[in-house]
């Protein structure tokens, strides 16, 4: 079975809150829907860390260009890594 995509979960999780927030549910219904979103905010979750794993961090490299690192790699300077071009405003250009 394939693992559910974040997007999916997270639609569900804001269902469930507005169904929640509209009140009128009987308790067991409640409690059941409650559960159920807790677990779809920790499956949320857990795809959030391990997509932040994922991202790499801009640092800025002694001429003050912007440089790609991997989070695992921060501490590594030596890193060979393609310096990335910054407009006026420190934005990243592409």
């Amino acid at each position: 079975m394939a693992e559910p995509k974040f997007e999916k979960d997270l639609e569900k999780l804001e269902k469930l809150v507005d169904e929640l927030e509209e009140g009128g549910l009987a308790l067991d219904v409640s409690l059941k829907k409650f559960e159920d979103g807790v677990k779809l905010a920790q499956r949320c979750e857990q795809a959030l860390g391990a997509a932040e794993k994922k991202i790499e961090k801009l640092t800025k490299s002694a001429s003050g260009a912007l440089k790609a690192v991997p989070l695992s790699d921060e501490d590594d300077d030596e890193e060979e890594e393609e310096d990335a071009e910054v407009d006026e405003d420190g934005e990243l250009l592409f």
